[in-house]
């Protein structure tokens, strides 16, 4: 069994599908709208396949996101290497994002450094 693709709701699907597109990479598909519930979405893929699905629709309820808190805590992107995951936190540092960790190995020997991005949501960047 293989996950097809997780899916985020988010307010500004534009912004959102530029940030995974200009920082990791995304290809996205011309997106979809439904005309009757003005649900809108964008299949984003990635290089390695993997699929991310956007999506907004009017009238979502949006309550603060705590980086400690259950559910979905963050999507991990891996690049490749130390350098890899040191460049592209400063490259969205210096862009304006929250670094909340790292870059740092962790102590289940992980290289990775998490970032506040995508309307308070966490990205992890490991190698």
């Amino acid at each position: 069994m293989k996950i097809d693709h997780v899916a985020m709701y988010v307010k500004d699907l534009e912004a959102a599908r530029q940030f995974f597109i200009r920082y990791l990479g995304a290809a996205s598909n011309d997106g979809y709208h439904n005309k009757t519930t003005d649900f809108r979405s964008y299949f984003l893929t990635f290089e390695d396949g993997m699929r991310l699905e956007i999506m907004n629709k009017p009238g979502m309820d949006d309550p603060e996101k705590t980086l400690d808190r259950t559910g979905l805590i963050h999507l991990a992107f891996r690049v490749g290497s130390k350098e890899a995951v040191d460049e592209l936190t400063a490259r969205l540092q210096e862009d304006g994002y929250e670094v909340v960790s790292g870059p740092r190995t962790t102590g289940d020997g992980y290289y990775e450094s998490c970032v506040v991005a995508v309307e308070g949501n966490q990205i992890e960047i490991t190698v």
